[in-house]
């Protein structure tokens, strides 16, 4: 074989080595894009269920954290037209005989050594004021109302007290509200049973930091007279 016929043959396959480089670049560049293709195509797919699914959770959260939000405002905010009682003047002695309270409902004081049973009671006939001041004591809310007070109202409240621990309900006569709320110390008359200051109340002062005895039984006490 000659020196050209050696030479060309030589250039022809160099020429074929350089083609099939270039084809496999090719291939392997097209099967990059079309992977690259698919990876940006799964992660949209990928981000926008999870845009999805974090703008519903997200707004599943701001609803929990909203009323979150609420609970704390309820729990630390004014009552409007709450009265208070320094609790270092009322006392706390236990006495066997019947007190006579500057306030009705009372708010503290001397009471009887039974409290009367506070786990989201509601009595249908008065309670004595003695007993009901012990549940005050151990971090209770007393809601009381009067015959002016709307049957829907009533039963509205009585719905709330029963689903809450540290909380008793009862009428009462000579009251000055048709619907007031006592814990010891604080005391507020409403308008309903839809009033805020309801929640307000509840929130401040169930267990709340009037209490003188918290975590003290609300059973175990007196029952429905």
């Amino acid at each position: 074989m000659s020196y050209d016929r050696r030479t060309r043959i030589e250039q022809m396959r160099s020429a074929d080595r350089a083609r099939d480089r270039r084809n496999r670049v090719l291939v392997i560049g097209a099967g990059a894009l079309v992977v690259a293709g698919l990876v940006t195509f799964g992660t949209y797919t990928i981000l926008d269920k999870s845009d999805a699914s974090a703008s519903s959770m997200s707004g599943d959260d701001k609803g929990a954290k909203g009323s979150d939000q609420k609970d704390g405002d309820l729990a630390t905010g004014p009552i409007e037209g709450e009265k208070s009682w320094d609790a270092a003047k009322l006392g706390r002695d236990h006495v066997q005989e019947d007190v006579k309270y500057p306030m009705k409902p009372p708010v503290g004081g001397d009471h009887n050594p039974v409290w009367m049973n506070c786990d989201g009671e509601v009595y249908k006939k008065a309670i004595p004021d003695v007993n009901a001041v012990h549940a005050l004591e151990h971090g209770s809310v007393w809601v009381t109302y009067t015959n002016d007070a709307p049957a829907s109202d009533v039963d509205k409240l009585a719905d709330r007290v029963s689903k809450t621990p540290y909380s008793l309900m009862s009428p009462y006569k000579d009251q000055a509200g048709a619907i007031m709320l006592t814990a010891w110390g604080k005391q507020v008359t409403v308008d309903g049973a839809d009033d805020p200051r309801v929640a307000q109340f509840f929130a401040h002062y169930v267990q709340g930091p009037q209490t003188p005895e918290p975590g003290a039984a609300c059973t175990g006490g007196l029952s429905a007279p």
